[in-house]
């Protein structure tokens, strides 16, 4: 799954800024920049916020093959 596309998509959907995005995961601006830049991946837990709230708001998710 290319989560720094699916966050900046989810992002771009909800019409919010990275740091609004983090207070809706109830973590750190830094952690949401870092995912959608690459440099790090989101925990199990986020993964599991990022999709449920791509589901919730029609987002397609695509698997990596």
């Amino acid at each position: 799954m290319d989560y720094p596309k699916l966050i900046k998509k989810l992002r771009e959907k909800l019409v919010v800024s990275q740091t609004e995005l983090a207070e809706i995961f109830g973590c750190a601006f830094a952690s949401v920049n870092r995912w959608e830049n690459g440099i790090h991946e989101p925990t199990f837990k986020m993964k599991r916020k990022i999709l449920s709230l791509c589901k919730k708001h029609g987002i397609v998710v695509e698997e990596s093959k």
